[in-house]
């Protein structure tokens, strides 16, 4: 497929607005394209992402995965990445040296570092893993400085997505980096179908299991105590949510002796691990039929049976309990994004408004609250606020226990700020 194999760079032709730097007139030059007077700010600051409405509309013959030099309205450069004319975010930048060509060492190079990065994490390399640690994110897209690329381990499978459709020209070099890199047995790769129409790629052609004959199903694994297993193939983008996975067994010692709401459970996350750590009953609530049969069976492989589960809106689910009058000792919120885009943010905080509220009405004075947002253009201190309108929509008192983030090994890029994404806040509800 063209789309894997890495051209080279085409030189560029001089522009007219180009100021002459010595440092740049010195560099490799690859094509430029140019960012609208005062739009040149965030790439200073080196935020990977230039939108196509910031850019200086110009014609050219440019194709997905060519590397381009981004530049000021005056020909300054200010970074250098790959470019698709297909997707609304028009060139992620992966440097910002003029003199840093983007070829296979830079890649592997850049792969090399995000796993030595983990081993910093972990304090032991990647492959010697504990029993219990068998699951873990090796790249996280733009916090590694990877934009579009993000590598999940489960067991010895790699599970891959691509979210860039500039990065597909260097698929096998980085699929045979990773599996060199990881001694990864297999390696599954998804691009789910809302990214491949963002990116105008297609999903069946750029999805791929290497090698073909040995996937055989769900994939087992071990994490906080539980043998788990993961749908690489049909399961949501990587599989698991493994930044959650701290954030599960904190919320478990909470749980301990109480009936648990887990709305949003996905494959059983919060729900099994609390029922693991002594929780009297445990009631999970997910729209995803798929999901709640892989959520019973890993109840069934531990040997767990104090859990339920029932398929619904959560919405729904939440206001028909309420009207049967039932309580819960901790409910837990872990819905999917609801701000895509920054246009979206009013919306999801009403949205997220809506559902903790509906929660607080399922718990008695005392009862613990754990509210979680997977929305990066969510910040924080507006989720936090969110919770102060609830505070005063149910004339309750919310006091904040804990107020946690991802896994260590889904770093945040300061340059970056949508990288900073998860929040997990464990509240006392009065």
């Amino acid at each position: 497929m063209s789309d894997q194999t890495p051209s080279n760079p085409t030189p560029a032709q001089p522009d007219s607005n180009h100021r002459g730097d010595d440092t740049l007139d010195a560099a490799l030059e690859y094509p430029r394209v140019r960012v609208k007077p005062g739009r040149h700010f965030p790439f200073l600051a080196r935020h990977p992402w230039v939108h196509a409405h910031a850019l200086v509309p110009e014609k050219n013959s440019l194709r997905r995965g060519d590397i381009v030099d981004l530049v000021d309205i005056d020909g300054g450069f200010l970074g250098r990445g790959l470019i698709n004319p297909d997707s609304k975010l028009r060139v992620r930048l992966y440097s910002f040296d003029p003199q840093q060509p983007l070829d296979a060492a830079f890649w592997c190079g850049r792969i090399d570092a995000a796993l030595a990065r983990r081993c910093l994490i972990d304090g032991q390399s990647v492959e010697r893993q504990s029993p219990d640690q068998q699951a873990e994110r090796l790249i996280f897209s733009e916090s590694d400085l990877l934009s579009g690329l993000i590598v999940d381990r489960y067991a010895d499978t790699l599970s891959v997505q691509f979210a860039a459709g500039g990065l597909l020209k260097w698929r096998d070099v980085i699929l045979d980096h990773l599996r060199s890199a990881c001694g990864a047995r297999q390696i599954v790769v998804r691009i789910d179908e809302k990214t491949a129409s963002l990116e105008n790629i297609d999903p069946e052609v750029a999805s791929q299991v290497i090698p073909e004959s040995l996937l055989d199903g769900e994939v087992l694994y071990q994490q906080n105590g539980l043998q788990l297993a993961v749908d690489l193939l049909g399961g949501q983008k990587t599989g698991g949510y493994l930044d959650q996975r701290l954030n599960h067994l904190v919320a478990a010692e909470y749980c301990k002796g109480k009936r648990v709401l887990d709305v949003c459970c996905y494959t059983g996350g919060f729900g099994l691990v609390a029922a693991k750590h002594g929780a009297e009953s445990v009631l999970g609530i997910d729209s995803s039929a798929a999901a709640l049969e892989t959520a019973q069976q890993n109840a069934q492989r531990n040997e767990l049976n104090q859990l339920d589960f029932r398929q619904g809106d959560c919405f729904d689910v939440l206001k028909d309990l309420a009207d049967e009058g039932q309580q819960f000792g901790v409910v837990v919120l872990d819905p999917p994004r609801f701000a895509g885009s920054r246009h979206q943010v009013r919306q999801a905080l009403r949205a997220y408004s809506r559902l903790n509220s509906m929660a607080m009405r399922l718990l008695p004075p005392g009862g613990v609250l754990v509210t979680c947002s997977c929305s990066g253009r969510v910040s924080r201190a507006d989720f936090l606020n969110m919770l102060v309108d609830v505070g005063k929509r149910t004339r309750r008192d919310l006091i904040i226990l804990e107020n946690r983030g991802p896994a260590p090994d889904h770093p945040l890029a300061v340059s970056c700020p949508e990288s900073n994404y998860l929040k997990c806040v464990i509240a006392q509800a009065q």
